[in-house]
Order: structure tokens, then sequence, then C-alpha cells
């Protein structure tokens, strides 16, 4: 294991640590945040409607390739960091090997049962007769590229796992800046419109995926693509998934919920629908500094919590205070400016005030979601399964009685409003099932302390 890694994880101060565990990672989400503006944009200088329809329907598929990528890469990354507090390097290839091929079988499972039904899910995306032959474009390539878009988030959660957080950043940056040229290049010289745009993100993944590769394999000293070492043991099978399933279920969840908020706004005319989008758009930028954050001390957590749990209990007090302190600087920035903000998108005075009330409202929940992205992350870093499978479902169904409820006792306003209700009811629980689990350590602190 790389010595300076080693020293962040058990020797370098709180903030240090965090600070080299968790910069990268904000660096990097930051990064696919501008690409998916960028993405857009290239697209829409097309003036083709049916296209840009298309891109956003097929984010649904997108974010479920995805979610089987962390369902390997979370499991496996948080198991990994674990061993490394137990100094046990040799599971640690064993779990790298099986983490890299079953990430393909799952990637040529998704294509084995895709193509076939390529027809039913372009209409399942909600595809209509003008979008539907891009939208099928597009679902095509994804699906015959998924086992490298599968890989690619697999590979980025284990390289963070051994505490190379730069080396997971150049790996996501390199990808972005790949597929924007790459995107350019599609759309501008070559004309390849839709196709070209899915093709440029499995291109992008793909050189991503060899720069993870290489890392592992030539690099690393504890982790490997070899498949020797690959096993697929009761231990490496119960570890990975019970971390894995709850995140891959909230994925599902949240993108399901998504649906449903549209749903209920549609209700309220195209300006609703607009200025909602236009928010939610500026509200990701803070949301994924901050889960960037929260995922990026995942690996620390993990390590100290076998290997040095008064560490890891410092860890979480300092993270918890920059969650905060960053929550208010981002605040006070969207209560000065959030006119001036919305108005980068329109000059409509309507939907500008519209879009600035969901800014401020939404807003109030940045500091919970955060809390709540934490919650998760701890769960997931000391292998409380059923904690974290709790939270992925509350996450994922608290929001429909809630919006049900609000919508109908106050409307529009409560539509807006239920998104911040269903994250505080997130928050509570993860707050409990917090306590519990500091209760559950609480001996083996004490010890410590004395």
């Amino acid at each position: 294991m790389d010595t300076q890694n080693l020293h962040y994880f058990e020797k370098a101060p709180i903030a240090k640590a965090v600070a080299h565990f968790a910069v990268p990672m904000m660096l990097g989400t930051s990064m696919s945040v501008i690409y998916s503006i960028l993405n857009a944009y290239f697209l829409g200088t097309l003036h083709d409607s049916a296209m840009l329809t298309a891109l956003a329907l097929t984010l649904p598929l997108f974010a479920i390739i995805m979610a089987l990528g962390n369902l390997i890469g979370m499991g496996s990354g948080t198991f990994i960091s674990r061993l490394l507090g137990e100094k046990k390097f040799n599971d640690v290839k064993q779990v790298s090997s099986f983490a890299f091929y079953s990430s393909i079988a799952i990637g040529l499972i998704v294509i084995a049962v895709g193509l076939p039904l390529i027809d039913p899910i372009v209409h399942g995306l909600g595809a209509t007769p003008d979008s539907f032959g891009f939208t099928k474009d597009y679902v095509t390539v994804m699906l015959i590229g998924s086992p490298i878009v599968v890989l690619f988030f697999t590979l980025e959660n284990i390289v963070r796992s051994e505490g190379a957080a730069v080396t997971s950043m150049i790996g996501m940056i390199l990808s972005v800046v790949v597929n924007v040229i790459l995107d350019a290049l599609a759309i501008f010289v070559f004309g390849w419109g839709i196709i070209g745009v899915a093709s440029a993100t499995v291109v992008s993944n793909l050189v991503a995926v060899a720069f993870y590769a290489y890392h592992m394999g030539y690099k690393s000293r504890i982790l490997t693509i070899s498949a020797r070492w690959f096993r697929a043991s009761k231990d490496i099978l119960s570890n990975v998934f019970k971390i894995g399933v709850p995140v891959f279920v909230m994925s599902v969840f949240l993108g399901a919920m998504s649906l449903i908020f549209n749903h209920y706004l549609v209700d309220y005319g195209d300006q609703a629908v607009a200025a909602y989008g236009i928010s939610s758009r500026l509200l990701q930028f803070p949301e994924f500094i901050l889960m960037g954050l929260c995922e990026g001390v995942v690996p620390l957590i993990a390590f100290t919590f076998t290997a040095n749990k008064l560490r890891m209990k410092t860890t979480i007090g300092f993270t918890i205070k920059a969650i905060a302190a960053l929550a208010v600087v981002f605040g006070i920035v969207v209560y000065l400016i959030s006119g001036r903000l919305i108005g980068l998108f329109t000059n409509d005075p309507a939907l500008i005030e519209m879009g600035s009330y969901i800014l401020h409202v939404t807003f109030l929940s940045l500091f919970i979601t955060g809390m709540t992205t934490l919650f998760t992350g701890i769960f997931q870093a000391t292998a409380q399964g059923t904690a974290a499978f709790i939270m992925s479902v509350v996450q994922g169904i608290a929001l429909i009685p809630v919006l049900f409820i609000a919508d109908r006792l106050n409307g529009f306003h409560g539509v807006v409003w239920s998104l911040v209700i269903a994250d505080a009811a997130a928050f509570l629980v993860g707050a409990i099932l917090l306590v519990v689990l500091r209760n559950r350590l609480k001996p083996d602190l004490e010890i410590l302390v004395q």
C-alpha cells in the first residue's frame, strides 16, 4: 500500500485527511455537472428538440446502468477500506479482482436482456413518435456500451477505496474532458447527432477504465485486475451486496420519484416545469459538492472503523462542520443573487420570479440532504447493511405520501415544499439510526479513551 495514502488514513491531522479524500471527489463531481450542461448545450446547437427530448428521456436508463456500477463499486470499495484497516492485503486483491470481472459480467447481462427488449424499453422511457428514433439510437449505444459504463463507476470507487483519491479524480476528469471533446467532434465535425453523443459517453468511459485498470494493474501494490485473484466466496458476496444493494435500490427509487414529482408539477403548467428545471440544475452544483465531500470521506471512515474508532468519530464530527459551513456559504450566495442566477437561463420576469421562489425553498434542505448523504455513507463504511437499506427505502419513497398530501393541501406551493419535508423525514430517520450505531460502538470508544 502507498505509504502516503497510509499516512492520510492513519496519522495525518483530520482536516488534512478529510481534504485529501474529499476535495478530489468534490472536484470530480463538479466536473460531471459542468459536463451535463455542456452536453445539452452542444446538442441544442442543432436546434432539434426531438434530440434534446431523447437525451432527457434516456437519463433514467443511464442512471440504472450507473447504479449497477455503484452496486459493485460501493459495496466492494467500502469492504476494501475496512480490509485495509485490518491489514488483510490478500483479501483486498481478491475483492478488487471480483469487482472488476463481476462488473463486466453484469454489463454483458444488461446487453443480453436489453437489446431484445429495446422497443419496449424506449416506449417505457416515454418516447414520442418524433423522438422515438433518436431515443432508440441512444439506448442502443448505451446498452452495447453498458459493460464499459458499469466498469467505470465500479473502478472509480475501487481506486478511491485504497486512498488514491487524486487518481480517482484524474480518471473522472479525464472522462469528462474526453467526452466534451468527442461531443464537439461528433456534432460539429462529423454530424453524427445523438449517436455521436452516446458513443462519446461510452468511449470517454473506456478511456477512464483503461486509466484505472493501468493503475490497478501496474501502480497499486494492493489492487489487481488479475483473474488469478478472482474469488466469489460467501464472505465477499455478503460484504459487497449488503452495502451495494441498498445503493442500487436508492438510485432506482430516486429515479422513479423524480418521474412522479414531474407528473405532479406538469399539472401547474409548462412554466412551473421550466422553473423547476432551471432551479434544480442550479441546486445540482452545491448538492454535488456536498455529495463529493460525503462520499469522499467514506474510505477514511471505513478504514478507521476497523483500525481506530476514535479517529473515525473525530472524522465524522469534522465532516459535519464542513457540511454546515458549505451549506451556509452556498445559501447566502443563492439568497443574494437568485434572480440573477435564474436570469442566466431566461429573460421571462414571471419565470425568474417562480424559479427564484423554488430555489429559495429547495435550498433550505441543502444542509439536511448533505447530512443524509453522510449518514448513508457512514452506514456503508461501517457495514451496517440493514441501516443502509432502510435509508435507501426512506429516501426513495418518503416523497410519495408527502407529495400526495401537500399537493391537496396547498397546491403548487405544497408540491415545491414537499421536497424539503421529505428530505427532513429522511434526515430524522438517519439521525435515529446513527444514534443506535453510536450506542452500539460506545463501549469500544470508552475503552480507547481509557
